[in-house]
């Protein structure tokens, strides 16, 4: 399992790249999070709610209510153009955060 403290700055590029191909709704993007990272991670859900607020206010994802099977309405979320250049922006410092990083990890220890 992957400490919250390691993940915490790169929580927001994860939620973007939830909803690059597909809008989507809070327990679905908790979900698949938990799927593809095969359980390691497990976003908590205030920390998914806190998220989804911090990205509303920086116009990075926007929130519509969809009408479910049987009536039921469900709050959706979709990534903005403004959401995307943000998401390549920090795939670009993951990049140079890796690299660094990787100059101090000493391997077969």
């Amino acid at each position: 399992m992957i400490s919250s403290d390691v993940i915490r700055g790169y929580n927001d590029t994860i939620i973007l790249y939830m909803l690059i191909d597909n809008d989507s709704y809070g327990y679905e993007i908790s979900k698949n999070i938990r799927e593809l990272s095969d359980e390691k991670y497990i976003i908590k859900e205030t920390t998914l709610y806190s998220a989804f607020n911090r990205l509303m206010k920086n116009g990075y994802i926007e929130s519509f209510v969809k009408k479910e099977t049987f009536g039921k309405q469900r709050k959706y979320y979709r990534i903005t153009k403004a959401g995307l250049d943000y998401y390549k922006e920090k795939c670009q410092e993951w990049e140079l955060t890796k690299e660094v990083i990787n100059k101090f990890i000493k391997e077969g220890l």
